[in-house]
């Protein structure tokens, strides 16, 4: 049966930040995101999405791209063409996911069960401890350090003294590490063994992407995760040698599609498999639930870390995220 024609509606919204955010590249206070709505008069589905400035996008260009596909969509483009239609990135992900909730809420089946997952279940997630003073990460740490897993942003000078302090102030907690390309080749051997001493399991993107030859090179007792050298499937083959894991986020692989397809290629490949995000509400949290259902590393904090999260949003207890009511999304 031919599905009637959709309405294609998009807006930007503005969160604040529980305090800030800080990692190697700046300090923010809110969150922006951009939210693609598709409706067809009975159903309607959503997607939520980060523009994100690393990856040359911004609010502006993110919101033209969705707009600009507005006539395909009005004329039948749907969730498979839409991969081909856009490249990957956040105004993909956007509309792929306000695809699939659309789906499922016209079908009246979850999007677990139309992807052909396992029903969801709760989620260990890491909580993010910002890059500052190795005393005000302590503090952070410490009022976090009944959590099980510990997400620490690195990547300024005197990172051996804050991955130090924070261990110190959680002694009891899973810490991983996130540099995001801040180290050198010349500093990894030390903040390596820095690590290394506390007991870190896992260090996200410690070198710039692009130049991360090192990484082949060097020896070292904690795997190594890409991140910013990670975005969908096609960067897989070049990560081999270099990287044990990598971290998937929907904004990068432009969606929940090619996000399920992008885990699947990396476990053949024998990578282990992170689950990210960026700061973001709810809604752009909860199809990543469903791709980090076999994940090894979870971190879907986002929500979290804003002063507050839209209505009807995830719920986290302790380190447990809870999988999404479907009046949130899918």
């Amino acid at each position: 049966m031919t599905q009637p024609s959709l309405t294609l509606s998009s807006t930007v919204e503005r969160w604040p930040i529980a305090g800030s955010f800080g990692i190697s590249r700046g300090v923010k206070t809110e969150a922006v995101v951009v939210v693609a709505e598709l409706a067809d008069g009975k159903a309607r589905g959503r997607g939520e999405c980060v523009p994100y400035l690393r990856y040359g996008e911004t609010v502006e260009s993110v919101t033209a791209q969705i707009e600009g596909l507005r006539p395909q969509i009005e004329a039948g483009l749907d969730r498979r063409t839409l991969q081909s239609a856009m490249p990957p990135g956040a105004a993909r992900n956007a509309l792929d996911c306000a695809f699939w909730d659309l789906e499922a809420k016209r079908s009246g089946r979850p999007v677990h069960e139309l992807a052909g997952i396992a029903t969801p279940a709760a989620l260990t997630t890491a909580f993010t401890i910002s890059l500052a003073a190795p005393a005000d990460m302590a503090k952070a740490a410490a009022n976090a350090a009944s959590r099980d897993l510990l997400k620490i942003k690195l990547g300024a000078d005197g990172d051996p003294d804050r991955i130090a302090a924070v261990r110190n102030a959680a002694p009891k907690a899973t810490l991983i590490v996130d540099a995001n390309e801040g180290w050198t080749e010349g500093n990894l051997g030390s903040n390596l063994a820095a690590c290394a001493q506390a007991g870190v399991v896992l260090i996200e993107q410690p070198l710039p992407a692009g130049k991360d030859e090192a990484l082949a090179r060097i020896e070292r007792t904690i795997p190594v995760c890409a991140d910013e050298s990670m975005h969908d499937r096609a960067s897989l083959p070049a990560l081999a040698g270099k990287y044990e894991a990598v971290n998937i986020k929907l904004d990068k692989t432009g969606g929940l599609t090619e996000a399920l397809a992008t885990a699947a290629e990396a476990e053949r490949k024998k990578f282990t498999i992170m689950v990210g995000c960026m700061v973001a509400t709810s809604l752009a949290m909860a199809p990543a639930v469903l791709l980090a259902q076999t994940a090894r590393f979870v971190d879907l904090d986002g929500p979290l870390l804003l002063s507050k999260d839209r209505p009807g949003g995830l719920r986290y207890q302790g380190s447990l995220v809870y999988p999404p009511a479907a009046a949130l999304w899918g």
